[in-house]
């Protein structure tokens, strides 16, 4: 999943933890030498969320004690987000079994899935009213099958409490979980995504535990077994990329059959996370618009800001007009 900064830690050195402190939220970087963390442009920077909207939203997920990657990951879009009570639920606990160089999210060993969590979920998807949720989950490698039926328990449970209410996953790559895969695809989630976060040259730094064909393969699967689903990865950039490897990996996921690419700037949680190699401008932003469009997606989304499951609501919308329009 693509994250953001934590306002908590990017600003000051990474606290060195005592007994009295809380277990790190990374302790496999704990040894990492600290990287510096750039000063953001003027194109990234974000206001605090203070709006009743946002307070309505938080009262809701923490009243029901859900977990949300817009928190988990310190997403800077929270405040508009959340205003419009457009919550990406992240489900199957808060500790990540992987440890992503980019990720900001927990990791260590998970506890038990909570069996009561996609009943939650649906109930909260209708007191918020919502047309589009977007539910993403940790990487749950301790788990026969990935997590794969909670997925789908999860899908069931919104459907059930609101019929109307399209859903989108964002999940795992599922990696040595046999049939885990077409369980999800089966469920018939009304849009697929899986991020390929990286160019394949930096997936040993910067994903280690994923494998840059695997996750390609993963979303070529899903096309093969029901066309019907939208497909949608993400890409972050900022990280020492090139222009010719994004455009490649472009390619790589239309030979896939890819609808929707999503192309965000990656920005450092802390210091002992992976640092920002530079900038991308707004312009160099929409020029990958363009060139994505002309490679055959539906949609394409790309700017500073943008994140998976940003505006993922109207952007539904959009695709469902742009396979139309396509289909004459």
């Amino acid at each position: 999943m693509t994250v953001l900064i934590d306002k908590r830690n990017s600003a000051a050195k990474s606290p060195t933890p005592t007994a009295k402190t809380e277990r790190p939220r990374h302790p496999e970087k704990a040894n990492r030498p600290e990287t510096e963390v750039l000063r953001k442009p003027s194109w990234i920077r974000v206001k605090a969320p203070t709006s009743k909207g946002y307070a309505e939203t938080r009262k809701i997920v923490h009243g029901k004690g859900l977990v949300t990657v817009c928190e988990e990951a310190a997403c800077p879009n929270i405040g508009e987000c959340w205003e419009k009570k457009h919550a990406t639920f992240m489900i199957l606990g808060d500790t990540c079994t992987r440890a992503c160089a980019f990720c900001n999210v927990k990791t260590g060993l998970p506890g038990p899935v909570d069996p009561a969590e996609a009943e939650k979920i649906g109930i909260s998807v209708k007191e918020m009213e919502l047309k589009h949720v977007v539910i993403t989950s940790v990487d749950r490698d301790d788990l026969t099958d990935g997590g794969a039926q909670h997925f789908v328990d999860v899908i069931n449970a919104i459907r059930a409490h609101s019929p109307g209410t399209t859903v989108e996953i964002l999940t795992p790559d599922f990696l040595r979980k046999d049939g885990a895969l077409d369980t999800v695809i089966d469920a018939r989630p009304d849009v697929f995504n899986h991020n390929l976060e990286t160019v394949p040259r930096l997936y040993l730094k910067i994903r280690p535990g994923a494998r840059y064909y695997h996750s390609m393969r993963l979303l070529e699967r899903v096309k093969e077994r029901d066309p019907s689903q939208f497909t949608k990865s993400g890409l972050m950039v900022g990280l020492g990329e090139t222009k010719e490897e994004v455009m490649q990996v472009m390619d790589d996921m239309r030979s896939a059959g890819i609808d929707f690419l999503t192309i965000g700037q990656y920005l450092q949680p802390t210091r002992k996370h992976a640092a920002v190699d530079r900038f991308v401008t707004p312009e160099e932003f929409k020029a990958y618009e363009t060139i994505a469009r002309a490679k055959g997606f539906l949609l394409v989304s790309s700017s500073p800001l943008t994140r998976s499951s940003y505006h993922a609501d109207s952007d539904f919308a959009k695709l469902a007009a742009a396979r139309k329009a396509q289909n004459g």
